[in-house]
């Protein structure tokens, strides 16, 4: 083989060479990463103030001690959870201090409207709970709390809300929670509830408060004095029907005695016309005259004109 030969047979194995080789980097560099990877999802450091809640198909465990720890990469997943205490306002935006009227205005037991803020902290008791029990344990707490601050805010006067009664208010509404919240096991717990600031409401609240107060009134007035209308005029409209029904029962009393006397008169009549036609016929003519023509004097003649009796009045004639 000449020189010439032995240079082109070198010039042709040369690039197969080097693809072998660029290809044994790409692998190594692959290798290489994927064994970062491995390193990166097996290896985890969690601090004081740490949960960690590993899952291992799908079963949570918990790992609470501080360190670097170790997870099976792929197969278990970590979810890190604060045990720190955090809170959350309830009537005023924390970032900018403006007051939410939705959530602090609230009515007192004598009726009057008070502009109350407090501040909620909390702190996680059993991350797993906190993770799977809800979907929102946080916001299960805030609604928690708005429902038993009013509740409680409703118990008190407008003067201990704002001056002497915060503490007792604020314990109050405390073991409230607590005890709700032992019930819900959501993982969560009250460290405190604490009154920022309480006040009267703005102006406009206030004017539609009295008039709202003011509609009430008139409404209790108009029904109590209608009560009191029925009161007077119910018992003498029975009164009435009671003495109209005695009328009427007195008037058909009557009615039928007077019917059952006219009926007997009758009977007794009809026994003594039978007894005696002709003289009854003219006892009868004599009375209905009477009756027609009282005070008429009715004298029979004789054939010969002489006067014989006076009929009429009969009592003459009676006696």
């Amino acid at each position: 083989m000449d020189e010439n030969s032995y240079s082109r047979s070198f010039v042709k194995r040369k690039p197969v060479m080097d693809g072998r080789k660029t290809k044994t980097i790409i692998l190594l560099a692959v290798i290489i990463v994927l064994i970062l990877m491995l390193l990166f999802n097996s290896f985890y450091e969690l601090k004081e103030d740490e949960y960690a809640v590993i899952t291992t198909f799908g079963k949570p465990s918990v790992v609470s001690t501080p360190g670097l720890k170790f997870k099976i990469p792929f197969i278990q997943q970590k979810k890190i959870v604060s045990k720190a205490t955090k809170g959350f306002s309830i009537g005023y935006d924390i970032n900018t201090n403006a007051t939410l009227v939705s959530e602090a205005v609230m009515i007192t037991v004598d009726y009057n409207f008070v502009d109350v803020d407090f501040y909620v902290e909390y702190r996680v008791t059993d991350p797993v709970k906190y993770l799977y029990s809800s979907e929102e344990p946080v916001g299960i707490l805030k609604m928690l709390c708005q429902s038993y601050i009013r509740d409680t805010i409703g118990l008190y006067k407008v003067d201990d809300v704002i001056t002497t009664g915060k503490s007792e208010i604020q314990a109050a509404i405390k073991d409230k929670i607590l005890a709700r919240l032992e019930k819900e096991d959501i993982g969560l717990t009250l460290v405190s509830i604490t009154i920022q600031d309480a006040e009267p409401p703005t102006r406009e609240v206030q004017e539609a408060f009295k008039a709202v107060e003011t509609a009430k009134q008139d409404a209790e007035t108009a029904t109590n004095n209608a009560k009191k209308y029925a009161n007077e005029v119910v018992p003498a409209a029975q009164a009435d029907a009671d003495e109209v029904l005695q009328k009427a029962e007195a008037y058909k009393t009557a009615r039928i005695n007077a019917a059952n006397g006219q009926a007997s008169r009758f009977s007794q009549l009809y026994e003594e016309y039978s007894k005696y036609p002709e003289i009854t016929k003219q006892r009868l003519f004599y009375e209905t005259v009477s009756k027609i023509f009282p005070g008429m004097k009715i004298i029979i003649m004789g054939d010969n004109g002489t006067q014989v009796q006076t009929v009429l009045p009969l009592d003459e004639f009676a006696g």
